[in-house]
C-alpha cells in the first residue's frame, strides 16, 4: 500500500513516543520482558497501519489469497487479521503465542470480525506447535522478546515447505518512535547471526521505515533435516 503523507503527519510519526517501560512485564534491566495483555490497548493506535507497513511486510512474505501462514508472537492479533483478510478463505493463519491471555485476546477479535480462517496455539518459548507445510512465517515486534530464539527458528524452520520464508520484523535500535526501551531492542545483525545458528539463510533484507527493520528467511539448502 503506497501513500503519500503530509508534512504534520510525518511530524506526527516520528515525535510517537516510545512505550514506557511499564507497558512491558516486570524485567531486570538486559533482561527480556513480555508485552502484558493489559497494556494491548497501546498497540491500537490509529498510526499503527501507517508506521507498521503491513502491505509491504506481506508482499515481501508472497503472502497471497490461498497462503497457509503462521505467526508467531500473535500478541492482540493487530496483525493476524490482516494477515486473515489477505489469504482470504481459501487460506488459513495459525496464530500462536505464549501467553494464554493474548490468544483469548485474538479469539475475541476473530469473532468481532467475522473470520473463520483463523487458528489459536498455545506455544513455548522453544516450540510453537505450529503445523508443517506453512507457505510463511511471521515475526513480528516478538523476537526481541524471545528467550530461545534460536530454537524458536529451528522450529519454524521444521513448519516451512521448502520454499517458504520467514519474516522476522523488528523495532530498530535507536529509531525512537514506538516499541520497547533502548535495552530491549535488537539490531539486524543480531537477528541474522540468530537465523546462522538455526541453520537459515538471509534471502532479503528490508528497512521498514521509520521504526523498524525485516529480515526474510528461508531453509538453507545446506542445512540438516531437523527431524
Amino acid at each position: 500500500m503506497k501513500r503519500v503523507f503530509g508534512t504534520a503527519v510525518l511530524l506526527a510519526l516520528f515525535s510517537h513516543p516510545a512505550l514506557p517501560a511499564t507497558a512491558f512485564a516486570g524485567a531486570q534491566k538486559g533482561q527480556r520482558r513480555l508485552f502484558p495483555q493489559l497494556n494491548l490497548g497501546v498497540l491500537e493506535g490509529k498510526d499503527r497501519e501507517q508506521w507498521q507497513k503491513p502491505d509491504q511486510i506481506m508482499d515481501a512474505l508472497k503472502i497471497a489469497d490461498g497462503s497457509v501462514v503462521g505467526e508467531i508472537g500473535a500478541g492482540g492479533g493487530w496483525f493476524t487479521i490482516r494477515l486473515a483478510h489477505r489469504v482470504s478463505q481459501n487460506g488459513i493463519v495459525y496464530a500462536e503465542d505464549i501467553q494464554k491471555e493474548m490468544l483469548e485476546a485474538i479469539r475475541r477479535r476473530v469473532q468481532r470480525e467475522g473470520l473463520t480462517n483463523v487458528r489459536t496455539i498455545l506455544g513455548t518459548t522453544k516450540d510453537s506447535r505450529l503445523p508443517h507445510g506453512l507457505d510463511a512465517i511471521l515475526i513480528v515486534g516478538a523476537y526481541h522478546e524471545m528467550e530461545n530464539p534460536v530454537a524458536v527458528l529451528k522450529d519454524a524452520a521444521e513448519s516451512l515447505k521448502p520454499q517458504g520464508r520467514i519474516g522476522i520484523v523488528d523495532y530498530s535500535p535507536g529509531a525512537g518512535g514506538p516499541g520497547p526501551d533502548p535495552d530491549q531492542r535488537v539490531d539486524r545483525e543480531t537477528v541474522i547471526k540468530g537465523a546462522t545458528a538455526a541453520g537459515l539463510q538471509v534471502i532479503a533484507q528490508e528497512p521498514v521505515p521509520p521504526f523498524m527493520f525485516m529480515v526474510i528467511l528461508g531453509k538453507s539448502p545446506l542445512a540438516p533435516a531437523w527431524k
